[in-house]
């Protein structure tokens, strides 16, 4: 009896087990970021207490699931929260692929810009935004000065009606007054500094570093108002191909092509060519003039890196750049240029740039960067030639030791300047060595409190003896709150020509009233960081901060006093800039996102006890980035944009009838993206959804358009324009009355493809 028992035990037994194990289900499938497999993400079944961490080749595996319907989520350390619904059937072995996709502005990334050495965005005593190629896609451009108009703080201006080169303003400063650098080497600057932020094709970026304020201790001159830092990916990690290329309604042509390439076993080299085109001239403003300049550019750019014994770093990268660029009038041709019948602004480039770093074969930390470019311009604004050459050589040898609770930093450095242009302004060539040395010593302490000194000297044979301090004070109140308090100093060495479209078209004559000084800055900037991670996933960030900054000895161009003058010389009183400056960063576990900034700022000059504000700077700007992706559909939805407040604007005279502060305007976008297909990503959108452009409300915006020679125009005995009934606002010939874009609404369409 016992033993028939017992066989009908084992045998409910198994029945029971076959019948259980049949009905339950599993999950399994890969994480990964932009293709990329992406180690020890988090995956849940938040309904019961499964879960997994993601392999080194992203797969994971959730098993014995009961059927019913859960919630899964994917977290990882800086990407977004990824939440799905999710419904088992008895048996059934479901597979889902998951793309996480980093914050727009993620809190924890690594960065190098605010003190020359790897650190968490959180630990680093220096504020430093962060921007992804994840970021860059959202309003495709076709190149990385034009993607900028979506950082708050950070503005690209266009300085000419005709020609269409610009700057970046950063908190309302002028474009000098930013240092762009490539891998952390300050090759870009004056003459190159919109050419740096063009032709790098944005898919072998790896991120943009930006720090508001000076930063000349660690940079030196033109590290004023702030930088940013292009970072390029490293080629062992990037794509083995990818291809990007879109298409606008109004005629432009934009492509990236990339590829890595194994070059024995240690060596890999990455390879990228962008190309953009426009030819098509538009006048929708009725003035004769092109409202978009007309551009062929291409750039190659190349990157090796070197595996080596104990991750010790060694890349060397290059870069061609070569730009034909025109604007003017609707007949202008090139048998024009340089003439004085039809008017055209005419200009091309060539610059080339190299670039390296290597890591000392020695038991402490010491890193060798170098790097060179030459830059030629020849340029024509109507009959005004403009030639110009510069050359910036770079070496700088850094140790960075910790000791104790101190973690150092101690540099040498040296700069070769060469500039020479026709101008006035330079009668022999610049040729200057520039040494330097700098140190910092970041201090812990106590557990939460950190702080950092740094100096740096330079000597410059014309200006003598410059020290740079800087120091900051971190207070890490927990893991989420983080305050700061920045105190900085900057100099920059003044070359105008380098810097002032209005100075080249001559329709202003240039006047240089003294031997001018180096500027200098001092600033103080306080930054308060938080984020908040919500049970349910959604992740809050917040970081804000308020600046001020007082310069001495400032050279702005004083359009005022003689309308048909520049006149240079140094402020003799003090330059002000001030302001409060927020960016939130929301993102909830449906898919939906959302990184909303605003400035408030404040930037005057004061002279003779008289302060006014600063030309063509605006006192309040805003920028958003609102995402949406629908799952089911593999389709995701950016709307972007950006609103700029009034600035004052450079009229020619009391009788010009031009608006002498713009309006409030913004410029909108929206994109619809497809990811359903393996290795490609279908987009189109429209950009400039308002169809704004700064015509709105004013006459004409380039003064006498139809007599850009002056021809017509009668002149007193002092050299000023007198009103006829040709000319009844007295007016000369001038396209610098330009704060925003004057190309409107179009459509575009892009396809993209990787292989990783």
């Amino acid at each position: 009896m016992k033993l028939i028992c017992k066989h009908i035990v084992i045998l409910c037994l198994a029945l029971w087990s076959s019948h259980s194990f049949a009905q339950l289900a599993s999950i399994s499938g890969k994480v990964t970021e932009n293709g990329e497999p992406l180690p020890l993400a988090n995956v849940l079944l938040k309904e019961t207490n499964k879960g997994a961490a993601s392999d080194i080749d992203g797969n994971f595996s959730l098993t014995n699931i009961d059927p019913g319907d859960y919630t899964l989520l994917v977290t990882s350390l800086g990407y977004l929260p990824y939440q799905t619904k999710i419904s088992l059937r008895s048996s059934e072995a479901k597979i889902i692929n998951i793309q996480l996709e980093p914050s727009a502005q993620s809190l924890d990334e690594t960065v190098v810009t605010g003190t020359l050495k790897p650190v968490s965005r959180l630990e680093s005593p220096v504020p430093v935004e962060v921007y992804s190629p994840t970021f860059l896609k959202k309003n495709p451009t076709a190149s990385v000065f034009d993607a900028l108009q979506n950082v708050n703080g950070v503005r690209p201006q266009i300085n000419c009606n005709v020609c269409n080169t610009g700057d970046i303003h950063i908190n309302g400063l002028e474009g000098p007054y930013t240092l762009v650098l490539i891998d952390g080497m300050p090759i870009v600057s004056g003459l190159g500094t919109v050419y740096g932020l063009t032709g790098i094709p944005n898919s072998l970026i790896e991120q943009i570093e930006i720090v508001k304020g000076p930063a000349s201790t660690l940079y030196g001159s033109e590290a004023v108002g702030g930088l940013i830092n292009i970072i390029t990916k490293n080629a062992l990690s990037a794509p083995e191909f990818f291809a990007d290329g879109f298409v606008t309604g109004w005629g432009e042509y934009n492509l990236d092509v990339g590829s890595k390439i194994e070059v024995g076993d240690k060596t890999d080299l990455l390879l990228g060519v962008n190309y953009f085109n426009y030819d098509v001239p538009v006048d929708n403003n009725g003035d004769n003039f092109t409202d978009l300049t007309l551009q062929d550019r291409i750039s190659l750019f190349q990157k090796w890196d070197f595996e080596r014994n104990e991750s010790r770093i060694f890349s060397m990268a290059g870069r061609f750049f070569y730009e034909d660029r025109w604007g003017g009038e609707m007949q202008w041709t090139p048998e024009f240029r340089g003439g004085n019948e039809i008017y055209g602004e005419s200009i091309y480039t060539r610059r080339w740039e190299v670039l390296g770093k290597y890591q000392l074969p020695i038991e402490e930390k010491v890193l060798l960067s170098v790097s060179y470019n030459d830059h030629n311009q020849n340029s024509v604004y109507g009959n005004t030639e403009y030639l110009a050459d510069q050359r910036i050589g770079f070496a700088q040898l850094t140790w960075d030791k910790s000791l104790g609770g101190h973690d150092l930093l101690f540099g040498s450095a040296i700069r070769y300047n060469y500039y020479d242009d026709n101008t006035p302004a330079t009668p022999e060539a610049d040729n200057i060595w520039i040494p330097s040395v700098f140190a910092q010593d970041e201090i812990k302490l106590a557990p939460k409190h950190s702080f950092l000194a740094g100096l740096r000297y330079d000597y410059d044979k014309r200006h003598g003896n410059i020290f740079t301090p800087r120091a900051a004070y971190k207070w890490k109140m927990s893991d989420n709150d983080i305050f700061r308090v920045n105190f900085g100093t900057g100099f920059r060495v003044v070359n105008l020509f380098t810097e002032d479209h209005a100075a080249l078209t001559g329709s202003r004559e240039v006047i240089i009233t003294e031997e001018l000084k180096p500027e200098r800055s001092i600033n103080i900037n306080l930054n308060y960081l938080k984020k908040i991670y919500s049970d349910n996933g959604t992740f809050i960030g917040l970081d804000a901060s308020a600046f001020y900054t007082h310069f001495s000895n400032i050279i702005l161009p004083d359009y005022d006093t003689n309308p048909n003058q520049i006149i240079y010389d140094n402020l003799d009183g003090k330059s002000i800039s001030r302001g409060i400056s927020a960016n939130l960063d929301v993102a909830f576990p449906s898919g939906l996102k959302f990184l909303v900034g605003a400035t408030w700022q404040d930037v005057s000059n004061t002279e003779n006890g008289v302060t006014r504000r600063q030309i063509l700077t605006e006192s309040i700007t805003a920028t958003w980035n609102l995402s949406y992706t629908f799952r089911s559909l593999d389709l995701a939805v950016d709307y972007t944009g950006n609103l700029y407040g009034p600035m004052r604007l450079p009229l020619l005279g009391e009788l010009d009838p031009r608006q002498e502060y713009s309006p409030t305007w913004s410029i909108q976008n929206i994109q619809f993206t497809y990811k359903g297909l393996n290795n490609f990503e279908v987009y189109g959108g429209i950009k400039n959804l308002l169809d704004w452009t700064p015509n709105r409300g004013n006459p004409f915006i380039i003064a006498r358009a139809n007599d850009p020679f002056d021809k017509n125009v009668t002149f007193d005995a002092n050299g000023n324009a007198v009103a006829t009934p040709d000319n009844p606002y007295a007016l000369t010939f001038d396209p610098g009355y330009v704060y925003g874009p004057n190309q409107g609404i179009r459509g575009f369409f892009g396809l993209r493809y990787t292989v990783f």
